[in-house]
């Protein structure tokens, strides 16, 4: 069994976002991790290679920084990686994200490939889903128990007020929610092993992509306007009811 695992390298949840001058996120100073959700994608591939035999191949995309990323899922148990890095990657959205994943993953073998439910960084949840557009295969989002016999999985996914069961064929996308199961921690011996397991870096010319192939560029980004404080209205219910009526018409202008 072929199994592909997009892994996103996303800031600490508690790191504070500071734009540089140029209007762009400056990582200097923080803590950058594997996106959590992506953890569980990457326990379920390699779990499913232990139970069916085969190969787990994590392929992300960013700076240099992310081949951390890639190195703690080949700790982990991973066996191979792929870093798409380019300073293309940084203005665009995820349609030109998921057209990149797809040229990377139409060259690696794939019966299952699986990824987070969601980034905590942008909460977008798209490049799986147009992944499996973009390879015309199914997609199954928010699993919470992936079960494989041959060439078909069963998925267990959550969905308002329940869940679904969903059968599908190879291959297949699969995107991990919490609770599909506890990723483990990469052991001394696995570190070491990473170190020795393969990693493929590629630009976006190495793909085939020129500058104007992507439909989306992103050319800055903004901090939203700071929230102001509240005002109390003081008085008499009648009063303090007059008062706010005044203050929605002339100032806040919605009356």
């Amino acid at each position: 069994m072929n199994i592909v695992v997009f892994i996103k390298q996303t800031f600490d949840t508690e790191a504070k976002i500071v734009l540089d001058a140029s209007g762009k996120i400056d990582a200097n100073g923080v803590n950058l991790i594997i996106n959590p959700y992506d953890e569980y994608a990457i326990e379920e591939g390699i779990r499913l290679k232990e139970k069916h035999g085969g190969e787990v191949t994590v392929v992300s995309m960013g700076g240099s920084r992310a081949q951390e990323a890639v190195r703690t899922a080949l700790a982990m148990g991973a066996d191979k990686g792929v870093l798409v890095s380019d300073p293309g990657l940084e203005n665009t959205d995820e349609f030109g994200r998921a057209q990149i994943l797809a040229k990377v993953v139409a060259d690696i073998p794939h019966d299952i490939i699986l990824a987070g439910r969601i980034a905590i960084d942008d909460g977008a949840s798209q490049i799986a889903v147009r992944l499996a557009e973009a390879l015309s295969i199914p997609s199954v989002s928010s699993v919470i128990k992936l079960e494989v016999a041959g060439t078909q999985a069963t998925a267990t996914r959550e969905i308002d007020g329940g869940t679904e069961l969903i059968e599908v064929s190879f291959p297949a996308v699969f995107t991990a929610q919490k609770g599909l199961n506890d990723p483990r921690y990469p052991s001394v011996a696995g570190i070491m092993k990473a170190k020795k397991k393969p990693l493929k870096s590629l630009t976006l010319a190495d793909l085939g992509f020129g500058a104007g192939d992507l439909k989306m560029v992103i050319n800055q980004y903004s901090l939203p306007t700071p929230r102001k404080a509240g005002r109390k209205i003081d008085g008499e219910p009648a009063q303090a009811a007059s008062e706010l009526a005044k203050l929605l018409r002339e100032e806040a202008k919605v009356l």
